[in-house]
């Protein structure tokens, strides 16, 4: 099995920091959404700012997509949903407290 670089890239980074998979999709979500919401200079609470992190989700499961089906032959569609998932999750929860002012901005 032939490992692309992105699937390298993620090796190096769970051998580095300790982190879990889970763990990680969870701390790039929130990277995600913090980074979006400073370039923008929007609220945590912005729907632009959560796209950024669906997108970015999208775009990772995609090369785990090419991934999976060059190395075992088919794509395993419940981890790519388990994996946004975990992305997603603390995301979409800092979103609805901003936008239900569950939080100030």
């Amino acid at each position: 099995m032939d490992l692309s670089l992105l699937q390298s890239l993620k090796l190096e980074i769970i051998s580095a920091t300790g982190l879990s998979r889970d763990a990680l999709h969870i701390y790039v979500g929130l990277a995600l959404l913090v980074s979006a919401s400073c370039l923008t200079r929007r609220s945590l609470g912005s729907l632009s700012s959560w796209m950024v992190v669906l997108a970015g989700a999208c775009l990772i499961e995609l090369f785990d997509l090419m991934d999976d089906k060059a190395s075992l032959g088919y794509w395993r569609w419940h981890a790519s949903l388990h994996d946004i998932a975990n992305t997603l999750f603390w995301p979409t929860i800092f979103v609805v407290i901003y936008r239900f002012r569950l939080m100030k901005a």
